[in-house]
């Protein structure tokens, strides 16, 4: 396995996607167990946030580390921490960081399963 990522875009019918968006997941705090650090997380993308804890590495900008900054994309993709598995692209969470953003409106928390 080459580890490269295949690019194939497919919008959601919301029109919201990984490839339209501007990595809003990838500015969050990653926090990893040791099922992440045994996937093979890269020890130098690896930091302790103030608490002790075990976290993905972040820019001075806040972006996580593993993200190639010129094409905005995971350079671990293959390896990426669990939570960046289940993060899915336009959930309710995705969509609400990226209203943070401005690149989405507000999710209605009927989105959310709250009525």
């Amino acid at each position: 396995m080459s580890g490269d990522i295949p690019l194939e875009s497919i919008e959601t019918p919301d029109g919201v996607s990984c490839f339209n968006c501007e990595a809003c997941c990838c500015r969050l705090l990653v926090m990893l167990d040791d099922d992440d650090l045994a996937r093979g997380v890269p020890h130098g993308l690896i930091d302790e946030d103030e608490w002790g804890g075990v976290v993905m590495r972040q820019d001075e900008e806040g972006w996580c580390a593993a993200v190639d900054r010129n094409t905005m994309l995971c350079s671990i993709h293959p390896r990426r921490p669990q939570v960046c598995r289940d993060f899915e692209e336009a959930s309710f969470e995705c969509r609400e960081e990226r209203a943070l953003y401005g690149l989405v409106d507000e999710p209605a928390l009927a989105d959310a399963g709250v009525l």
